[in-house]
C-alpha cells in the first residue's frame, strides 16, 4: 500500500531560532511577517504552547484498537463525536472500526509480510491526544479539535474523537484511520507534527486562548516531555522509568560525585546557537524600529534556565528533596 507523507498547507512559519545562531544571514525586521512577530511577542511572553502526541502502542490489531475506543469513551460514559459529526456512546469500539471499512485482508497481508522482514505490522489507526494547560476552557479545546480535524482530516481520513476532563489539562483523544479513502497511508513525521501544533494553536487563538506553538529548544527548555506511559504512571507515583533515573543518579551521589554526559555537550552547543539567535534578532529588531519587542527578547534570552541534562535534572530534584527534609528536621 503507498504510503502518503501528509501535505503541509500554507500557514503561520514556525519560529526557528536555533537556525540563526549558525553564522548564516542576520535576519532583518523588513523580512519579518506580521504573523512571525506575532509569534516572537507569544513565545517571549511565555504564552501557553499547546501538545500535540501521537500515542505510540497497540495501533496495529482492531481488538486492541476497539478496546481502546471504549475506554477514551470511559466504556459508554462519554460520547464519542466521528467525522461525520454524530455523536455516538457505549462500547461502540469494534462497530466504529467496522464502519470505518478496514480492508482485513490487506492489512494480514502486510501483517505477514511484516513479521517475515523482521518488522511490526502497519498501523490501522493513529491515536493522537491534543491538550492544553489547566485553566482553558475544555469546550473551547473540543472546538478547536473539532475545527482542525475537519480542516485536516475531513474527507480523506475517518476519525473520531472525545474530550477528558479528569486531569488538570483538558485534552482530547482522536483516532484516526491510517489509510485514507483514497488508498495512501498516512506517514506522520516531524513536521506533519509541527503543522498539526501550529493549526491547533491557531485554531484556539481564533477562539480567544492564548496558545502558542515553538520548538522546546528555541524556549530554552531541554527537558523532553515524557511518553503517555511514563507520564501517567508518574503521577500515580510507580513509574519505573523515573524511578530507575532516581535510583542511578541517587547511587552518584552517594559515591560523591556527578558524571559527565556525552549529551551536555550537545545540549550546551544548541544552547548556545539558540541563545545566539534570539540575541541576534534582538538587535535587528531594535535596528528596524521594534525596540519594545527587542528589549522583551533580550530579557528572555537573560531569564533562560541553566542548560541541562535529564541526568542534572533528577539529581538537582533529589538533592533539593534531601535539603527540604533537612530543614524539616532541624525544625522538629
Amino acid at each position: 500500500m503507498p504510503k502518503r507523507i501528509f501535505r503541509i498547507q500554507e500557514g503561520e512559519p514556525l519560529l526557528d531560532v536555533a537556525s540563526y545562531g549558525r553564522g548564516g544571514p542576520r535576519v532583518t525586521g523588513s523580512r519579518l511577517t506580521p504573523a512571525q512577530l506575532e509569534l516572537i511577542q507569544r513565545t517571549v511572553r511565555r504564552t501557553p504552547e499547546v501538545v500535540v502526541k501521537v500515542l505510540p502502542r497497540a495501533s496495529n490489531d482492531i481488538k486492541a484498537m476497539g478496546k481502546h475506543l471504549d475506554y477514551i469513551g470511559r466504556n459508554g460514559e462519554l460520547e464519542l463525536e466521528t467525522d461525520d459529526g454524530e455523536r455516538v456512546s457505549g462500547r461502540i469500539g469494534r462497530d466504529l472500526l467496522d464502519d470505518w471499512d478496514l480492508d482485513l485482508d490487506d492489512v494480514r497481508r502486510h501483517a505477514t509480510l511484516a513479521a517475515t522482514n523482521g518488522r511490526e505490522p502497519p498501523k490501522l489507526v493513529h491515536k493522537l491526544m491534543f491538550s492544553m494547560s489547566p485553566g482553558t476552557p475544555p469546550d473551547k479545546v473540543l472546538t478547536a479539535v473539532r475545527k482542525f480535524s475537519r480542516e485536516e482530516f475531513w474527507g480523506q481520513h475517518r476519525y473520531a474523537f472525545v474530550l477528558h476532563t479528569d486531569e488538570a489539562h483538558p485534552h482530547v483523544h482522536l483516532v484516526l484511520k491510517a489509510v485514507s479513502e483514497q488508498g495512501p497511508r498516512l506517514n506522520i513525521k516531524k513536521s506533519t507534527l509541527r503543522h498539526w501544533r501550529s493549526e491547533f494553536a491557531r485554531n484556539l487563538r481564533v477562539l480567544g486562548v492564548a496558545a502558542n506553538a515553538t520548538e522546546r529548544a528555541a524556549r530554552g527548555e531541554a527537558r523532553k516531555a515524557k511518553k503517555d506511559g511514563i507520564y501517567r504512571a508518574s503521577l500515580r507515583g510507580d513509574s519505573t522509568y523515573i524511578r530507575a533515573q532516581a535510583e542511578a543518579a541517587a547511587a552518584e551521589l552517594l559515591k560523591g560525585n556527578v558524571p559527565a554526559e556525552t549529551a551536555k555537550h550537545k545540549l550546551a552547543e544548541t544552547r548556545r546557537q539558540v541563545e545566539n539567535g534570539w540575541r541576534n534578532l534582538a538587535i535587528s529588531l531594535a535596528e528596524n524600529g521594534y525596540k519594545e519587542l527587542a528589549h522583551d527578547v533580550q530579557g528572555f534570552v537573560d531569564r533562560m534556565p541553566p542548560a541541562r541534562t535529564e541526568r542534572e535534572i533528577v539529581t538537582a530534584e533529589l538533592l533539593g528533596t534531601a535539603r527540604e527534609q533537612r530543614v524539616r528536621e532541624l525544625h522538629r
